[in-house]
């Protein structure tokens, strides 16, 4: 069983950075598509930004040009560099392969973005 287990969440001032990891435990993680994915409290949730096998990427245009996500094959992990944070982003952040699947949420990292 793939276990994901996401961290470097924290809290934040607006505009401030954080950087995300996410760890994925299977052998085959350079065979998927990765994506991070967010959900704000009472809010459903939502992809933010995914990367293919071959390094492509997309995004939220809601955070087009603030976020960049990347991965390390080697290490099996998939990160999120947050740059220029504003309060709409606090939210659970969680990795899962794209699309997702719905037994590989794990617990998510909580980003909060309050001065």
């Amino acid at each position: 069983q793939v276990q994901l287990v996401e961290s470097g969440g924290g809290l934040v001032q607006p505009g401030g950075s954080l950087r995300l990891s996410c760890a994925h435990s299977g052998s085959r993680f350079r065979f998927f598509t990765m994506g991070w994915y967010r959900q704000a409290p009472g809010k459903q949730r939502e992809l933010v930004a995914r990367i293919s096998i071959g390094g492509n990427t997309n995004y939220a245009d809601s955070v087009k040009g603030r976020f960049t996500i990347s991965r390390d094959n080697a290490k099996n992990t998939v990160y999120l560099q947050m740059n220029g944070l504003k309060p709409e982003d606090t939210a659970v952040y969680y990795c899962n392969q794209y699309p997702a699947l719905n037994a590989y949420w794990g617990q998510g990292t909580q980003v909060t973005v309050s001065s």
